[in-house]
Parts: structure tokens; C-alpha cells; sequence
């Protein structure tokens, strides 16, 4: 085995001890989904350092955010500390803190680019992993996670133009839809995940509209009808 294969090894393994039972949608078999679609794409992308993508889509939820009071660098401060821990290359170790800090939506009015062919890979991974059936799934039980009610109709959607703004939102689990999930066809980075993206995309729409038949019975009264 390889030094880099050995690292990416031990990483997985690390990662998955950290988050096995974690229940709000950012477990390990989130993050093994996103490694492992990050590490298809680079296979596709000869520019791509296979490395640097796969630990950064092992490492992109170390240490989230929105699990440690907002706080943007505890992911990059945690890889580091792991990646430090395996005697990793600086280079390496940067590259990765680069992806971890770029890769999250910070509201429908901010732009997310990442600075690097690898950072674009992981991104897309995470925003597929985040639309279409498990999109849902993971979004409610982010929801629950959280205390969030599922839909409050007297709730509009907000458009958030800063990222403080989107940290400090608790609207219901239906607005995340409308003021994140259905944007992120439009925000991937490759055409390999655009592609993927629109049966899941259309996916989403379908439920939607499903759901809000469902949460005012029209689809009784209809049946009745």
C-alpha cells in the first residue's frame, strides 16, 4: 500500500469512527457518499490531485460549523490537527484547509467558488449528496436535529445575501428546499454532476409538490371529487 493510499486509509477510518451514529443527516454515510462520488469525479478530471480530493471529502465535515456555534475554521483547524497528526505533507494539509473553508452554501445571494480543481470536485459531491431522495431525507432530519418545525406556511422563504444571515436562520425544514436545495443544479461545478443532478432535482420538485397536497388534504378532497 501506498503512503498517500495508507493516509486515505486511516483518514476513512478516523471519519467513520468520529461519525457512525451521528443522527443529523452529516454521518459517515454521508461523508463515504461524497468520498466516494468526489473520487469517481477525479478519476474523470486528469488535472485532479486524487489525494487532496479524497481527503477533502473525507475531512469536509470534521468539524462543521453549524455544530460548533458558526465557528468557518474549526473544519480547517481539525483536518489540520489530524493531518498533522499523520505526518502529511504542508502542502497537502493546506489544500485540503482550502476545501473544507470554500466548500459551504453561505445563502442563495453568495457566491461559493472554489480555488481549486479538487475544492470543485468535493463541492459537487456534497450539494448531490444534498438534493433528491437522500437530499430530502437529510434535510429532515437535519430539521428534527435542530427542533425545526416541517412547514409553517406564514414562514416565507428568505433570500440570504450574507452568510451570517444564512448561519443564523431556524426557518422550517420546507423553506430549506426553497432557499438552498433547489438552487444547487444550478450551482455545480462539472458537467458529470449536472447530469446526476437533474433526475434528482426533478425528484425534489415532485415531492414538494406532493407534500403541500398533502399538508392541506387536497389529495382527499380530490379523491373524493
Amino acid at each position: 500500500m501506498s503512503d498517500a493510499q495508507q493516509l486515505i486509509t486511516q483518514t476513512a477510518d478516523f471519519v467513520r469512527d468520529k461519525f457512525l451514529n451521528e443522527g443529523s443527516g452529516h454521518d459517515w454515510a454521508h461523508i463515504r457518499r461524497v468520498w466516494h462520488v468526489a473520487r469517481a469525479l477525479a478519476q474523470q478530471t486528469p488535472e485532479a490531485d486524487p489525494l487532496v480530493t479524497e481527503l477533502g471529502a473525507l475531512l469536509h465535515d470534521v468539524a462543521d460549523w453549524k455544530f460548533h456555534n458558526g465557528d468557518e475554521e474549526a473544519g480547517p483547524q481539525a483536518a489540520r490537527q489530524w493531518l498533522e497528526s499523520q505526518q502529511a505533507e504542508e502542502v497537502v494539509i493546506q489544500r485540503v484547509e482550502a476545501i473544507i473553508r470554500e466548500i459551504s452554501f453561505k445563502g442563495l445571494g453568495v457566491a461559493t467558488p472554489m480555488s481549486t480543481v479538487e475544492g470543485e470536485l468535493v463541492q459537487d459531491a456534497d450539494r448531490l449528496d444534498a438534493i433528491g431522495a437522500i437530499g430530502v431525507a437529510r434535510a429532515f432530519a437535519y430539521g428534527g436535529h435542530k427542533g425545526r418545525p416541517l412547514h409553517d406556511p406564514a414562514v416565507p422563504p428568505i433570500q440570504h445575501d450574507s452568510f451570517e444571515s444564512y448561519k443564523q436562520n431556524t426557518a422550517p425544514t420546507i423553506n430549506h428546499f426553497y432557499e438552498k436545495l433547489l438552487h444547487l443544479r444550478e450551482r455545480l461545478n462539472t458537467p458529470a454532476a449536472r447530469r446526476v443532478a437533474e433526475e434528482r432535482h426533478q425528484f425534489m420538485e415532485q415531492f414538494l409538490e406532493q407534500f403541500l397536497r398533502e399538508w392541506d388534504s387536497q389529495d382527499v378532497g380530490a379523491a373524493q371529487s
